[in-house]
């Protein structure tokens, strides 16, 4: 009798599990962490529905919801509650350690080189964001007057200063300044670009402008004289692309302008993450990595047809580097690049019904108005809430050699959001809503 209650028992509570949520995150019920919120995001099973302490969660058609819950510092105990059961979390919030702000340190100018190409020289001594000014190639001279946490101050000239990462830097306390002579400096004027050459007898640091007419790219010289600097005015078409190469001491500087003809255009389709690097995870359980690849597949054959010469960084479920996804953009001499991806929610107090629909970034201004024009396209024909244009220092897109954008397509991690793009429907009107937004820019006179 008692082991025939017991089993019944057992079969109840194992009844009750399975017709319970599902979780995708948390991953465990015990964890440290360091962010402000715990993000709880899942599938509610036959209707069910679920409190997270004490606050109703909102549960979509197919069963997604996601929830956010503040963290004080130290122990928090979290508990989700459905007609089913209950289930309790413990999450541990370390203290986050303050911003510390560095003091500056200055001292006797000192030599050092660069240690790698396209290493970036910043405008302040952060290492993130938007304040890049050039990337420099090995082997650089800089001049070293200066530190404040990780970075190096680089003296350029009596009025600018520029910082970069103390490991990107080799100190030479040997080194034997031998002030580098100016050779010459030419230009040449082609059908759909203009080329400026500065030559030095060896390399030198500089930096690169975008402005509203203009490339401005200048030298800097000081080991000469403290106010050497050597400045070239580039003028700039309506669309156009911009690089900078070194060959010795030589620096070649090249604004194309884009084609004419949508024939001529050559169009890079970027699906993002794949392979182990699985990306966001949505409330049901799908990975962003397969959901990108779908969306740009539609889009590729959609292009295709347009007769546009298009390529995919990745065409199945593979492993590429950031840099592989560049190198593969240059080598293929892209005009445009189009980055798919699908969203999540950061660490916020999520609000669904504001954090969700598409967003579109970009990192240099050639690319803005492109930016504009897919976010438009996409909020207006796959029918998505405008989640805005914006800039970011994404590595695939701050290459200024082609037009570069990401699109954050929809929120995985929003249940609004996840009965839009489990849709083939969706991910059809998605596509092409892409697709004309390319045809609109590269028309576009």
């Amino acid at each position: 009798m008692i082991r025939g209650l017991i089993l019944l028992f057992s079969m109840f509570i194992f009844m009750l599990q399975a017709q319970s949520f599902e979780l995708v995150l948390p991953k465990e019920k015990n964890c440290i962490v360091n962010t402000n919120y715990a993000f709880f995001v899942g599938r509610a099973k036959n209707g069910e529905s679920i409190s997270i302490n004490g606050e109703n969660v909102y549960t979509a058609s197919n069963g997604a919801f996601a929830h956010s819950v503040p963290l004080k510092d130290g122990e928090n105990r979290i508990m989700l509650r459905s007609p089913y059961g209950i289930q309790m979390f413990k999450f541990y919030k370390n203290d986050k350690q303050k911003n510390v702000e560095f003091p500056l340190e200055e001292f006797e100018p000192i030599m050092g080189y660069v240690k790698r190409d396209n290493t970036p020289m910043r405008s302040e001594p952060v290492d993130a964001g938007l304040n890049r000014i050039s990337h420099l190639f090995e082997c650089t001279p800089l001049i070293i007057n200066g530190s404040k946490g990780n970075f190096y101050r680089v003296f350029l000239s009596s009025n600018k200063t520029a910082w970069i990462l103390k490991e990107h830097v080799q100190i030479d306390l040997d080194y034997i300044q031998t002030p580098t002579d100016f050779i010459t400096m030419d230009s040449e004027r082609y059908k759909n670009a203009f080329v400026q050459t500065i030559s030095f007898t060896k390399k030198l640091p500089y930096t690169i402008e975008d402005t509203e007419e203009e490339i401005i790219f200048k030298v800097y010289n000081p080991e000469m004289d403290e106010n050497s600097v050597y400045t070239l005015n580039i003028p700039k078409p309506e669309k156009y692309t911009y690089n900078v190469k070194m060959d010795g001491g030589k620096y070649t500087v090249k604004v194309r302008k884009l084609p004419e003809k949508k024939e001529d255009y050559t169009i890079i389709i970027d699906a993002g993450h794949g392979g182990s690097e699985k990306g966001a995870v949505g409330c049901l359980g799908d990975e962003e990595k397969n959901i990108n690849l779908k969306l740009a597949q539609e889009l590729y054959n959609i292009l295709k047809k347009q007769g546009l010469n298009v390529h995919m960084t990745r065409e199945c479920d593979a492993n590429v580097s950031l840099n592989d996804r560049v190198d593969f953009a240059k080598d293929n001499g892209a005009d445009v690049f189009v980055s798919i991806h699908f969203n999540s929610i950061p660490d916020i107090c999520m609000d669904i019904h504001k954090n969700r629909g598409t967003s579109v970034y970009y990192y240099n201004d050639n690319s803005k108005e492109f930016a504009e024009i897919l976010e438009k396209n996409v909020t207006k024909i796959a029918g998505t809430r405008s989640d805005g244009v914006r800039t970011a220092s994404f590595a695939v897109i701050r290459p200024s050699d082609y037009v570069g954008v990401l699109v954050e397509t929809a929120y995985m991690t929003n249940p609004l959001d996840s009965l839009l793009y489990r849709s083939d429907k969706f991910m059809h009107k998605a596509a092409n809503a892409i697709s004309k937004g390319i045809l609109e820019y590269i028309k576009k006179d």
